[in-house]
């Protein structure tokens, strides 16, 4: 029996494996399916930034409004302040009037309070003034003119003490700053506390004879300023007591609102301060109030503490909705778009696999359990024959495409020969025409300028027509000094090394090319030096080189521009500069300027031998020919000859 019990569960585990391995591949092929692989990691990584999101977020958005409703607050309060100053420059406008209203003067200083009533009290009543006083050199007040509010008139008063106030005394012993000898401040008088503006009166000999004071009750101005910021006011004078404010006073008076002032010390920019009012939190912002650059008081303005809680708890709440909101249509778009993917992924593994049914074999050494591997695999058996047919291919094509290269260059080499060989016929043929026509245009100059000499003899011609004539033989020297550097350019003789004046060669080659320069708008300055510069060389093809320089420059400033031509003298050599502002030369070609018939230029516009010409010429002078280039800027060319006495020996 024992045997028999221990014989049974040995025979029943490899079934129970049997049945297990299944199971468990069908599992890890689930797990390993494309779509789960491309889901789950898509929904965890989008939980995680969407809970940090969210925190990032309602932290910066509570931070934000936190700073705004700070901001608002300092803003509020500036803003109160600018409401009192723009008061007293309304104050002002219409003290000016009382001051200088004809008859207050005579009337203050024989105290006629009667008459300063009749003068005062119609321009109380359109300046729409709360409080006038009007003020003698001792002191006392003459009268004042103050509203009440309840039985809308004006009531008069006389006989008070304002010898010990400082708007009056510094009025009455002629006192000024730099704004002048007007002042404001904030003072408390039997009928409440004011905003007064001060001004002295002067009679007919300039002489204070007494003084002015207009001013506006702060309960107005608070009101105003209320109105104005959205907040209520409040109003203490340079000593932090208070004066006037649009908060109901608590039951245990205003004695929190003047500690709450006297505990922020010097008052600061942008920052608010807690107070307990009513039993609730407020928030205040304290402002100088500064009036006629002077400090007279401080300005306040008090919101509720409740209406950034509030507003901070409105907002997390809002962006804690719209980030899960965001959450859960992100998953559900990433679950469509990983189904999208993986939909035409097993497709084309089906079609790939079909395509691999052939004769296409080869290993990406990509080990995968998903269906990415299987693609893969057949793909890159695929590729394989692909690539060596492709590469076949690829080297006919290469082949084809460099025999026809060096075809095309060959072409291209023929085609420059054969417009190099008409274009130097062209040349010669001009040559020739030129040297003719030279010939025969040099004799009617001569005629011309003999017949204008001849006439200029005349003792009978008047001062004016001797003078056209001067114009007139002047134009035709110099007409005759272009046919004759014509002529020197058109004959072909053979190079000649002489020791002379290269200044002169330089000189002929602008006047030569001077229409081709007027003609496109370029400005030429030639820095030459004063004396001559000797130097043994060709001048005809020096010549040669130098027009040809300046036709380039020409051609590379289409839209006009400058050329500058200098000349230069040292000790082992003499510097010739062609200098433009034109397009410039690429660096790419700087290398092959020189090759015989490289050119940007347009088909049929040059041949390419201008500048290897050139090159040549000065290379059998034993110089050399250097090129400075920036695209976009211009092009300098520097002929550099050698500075050579001639040999003087026979």
């Amino acid at each position: 029996m024992e045997v028999s019990i221990g014989s049974a569960p040995t025979k029943a585990d490899p079934q129970e494996s049997q049945l297990q391995a299944p199971s468990t591949r069908r599992w890890l092929r689930r797990l390993a399916n494309l779509r789960t692989e491309l889901i789950v990691p898509y929904i965890i990584l989008t939980l995680l930034i969407a809970m940090v999101g969210m925190f990032v977020v309602t932290r910066l958005v509570t931070s934000s409004i936190r700073e705004r409703f700070v901001n608002q607050m300092v803003e509020a309060s500036r803003v109160a302040a600018d409401g009192v100053v723009r008061q007293e420059q309304r104050n002002l406008a219409a003290l000016r009037l009382l001051v200088f209203t004809e008859g207050v003067a005579p009337a203050l200083a024989q105290r006629d309070a009667d008459e300063l009533q009749k003068l005062l009290l119609p321009l109380a009543l359109n300046n729409r003034s709360e409080v006038i006083t009007a003020v003698d050199l001792d002191g006392r007040e003459v009268l004042t003119l103050a509203y009440e509010p309840e039985t809308k008139q004006y009531l008069a008063a006389t006989s008070a003490d304002f010898s010990q106030v400082e708007l009056v005394t510094s009025i009455l012993q002629g006192a000024a700053d730099e704004t002048g000898d007007k002042f404001a401040g904030l003072l408390t008088t039997p009928q409440g506390p004011y905003l007064f503006t001060s001004a002295p009166v002067q009679n007919a000999k300039n002489e204070v004879v007494g003084a002015l004071l207009i001013g506006t009750r702060l309960s107005t101005l608070s009101a105003d300023l209320k109105t104005q910021t959205s907040a209520d006011v409040v109003l203490l004078d340079r000593q932090g007591q208070l004066l006037n404010t649009t908060l109901p006073e608590p039951e245990g008076g205003y004695g929190e609102l003047e500690r709450a002032a006297a505990a922020v010390g010097p008052i600061e920019s942008a920052a608010t301060h807690d107070l307990q009012l009513y039993g609730r939190g407020y928030q205040i912002a304290f402002t100088p109030l500064l009036i006629r650059q002077k400090t007279v008081g401080n300005v306040g303005v008090v919101l509720p503490s409740n209406y950034l809680i509030d507003t901070e708890a409105t907002s997390r709440n809002t962006f804690s909705l719209i980030f899960a909101f965001i959450t859960i249509a992100v998953i559900v778009l990433g679950y469509l778009l990983s189904t999208s993917i993986a939909r035409p992924i097993l497709r084309l593994r089906t079609l790939s696999q079909a395509v691999a049914a052939g004769d296409l074999n080869q290993k990406t050494q990509l080990d995968r359990p998903d269906e990415i591997g299987e693609l893969a695999e057949a793909f890159d058996t695929m590729t394989q024959h692909l690539r060596e047919r492709t590469d076949e291919a690829a080297r006919l094509y290469a082949e084809t495409v460099q025999r026809n290269a060096e075809l095309a260059e060959i072409n291209v080499r023929l085609q420059n020969a054969q417009q190099q060989l008409v274009q130097s016929e062209k040349l010669a043929a001009v040559g020739q025409l030129t040297a003719g026509i030279v010939h025969d245009v040099k004799n009617p100059l001569a005629v011309i300028k003999g017949l204008a000499e001849s006439l200029q003899e005349e003792p009978e011609l008047k001062p004016y027509a001797k003078k056209d004539l001067g114009v007139i033989r002047e134009s035709a020297t110099k007409a005759n000094q272009i046919v004759s550097d014509l002529l020197t350019f058109s004959r072909q003789s053979t190079p000649e090394m002489k020791h002379q004046d290269l200044k002169a060669t330089v000189e002929a080659a602008l006047r030569i090319t001077a229409y081709l320069t007027r003609k496109a708008q370029v400005q030429v300055i030639a820095t030459l030096p004063e004396q001559t510069v000797y130097v043994t060389y060709d001048a005809q093809q020096v010549e040669q080189v130098l027009i040809n320089l300046i036709q380039n420059a020409i051609q590379a400033m289409p839209q006009g521009g400058t050329l500058r031509v200098s000349l230069s003298q040292a000790t082992e050599a003499i510097a010739l500069a062609v200098q433009d502002t034109g397009v410039g030369i690429p660096p790419e070609n700087l290398r092959r300027i020189f090759d015989p018939f490289f050119t940007t230029k347009p088909e049929g516009e040059g041949t390419g031998l201008g500048l290897s010409v050139g090159y040549g010429i000065i290379g059998r002078h034993h110089g050399r020919i250097d090129v400075e280039s920036v695209v976009g800027e211009g092009t300098t060319f520097t002929i550099l000859l050698p500075n050579r006495q001639p040999d003087t020996t026979a």
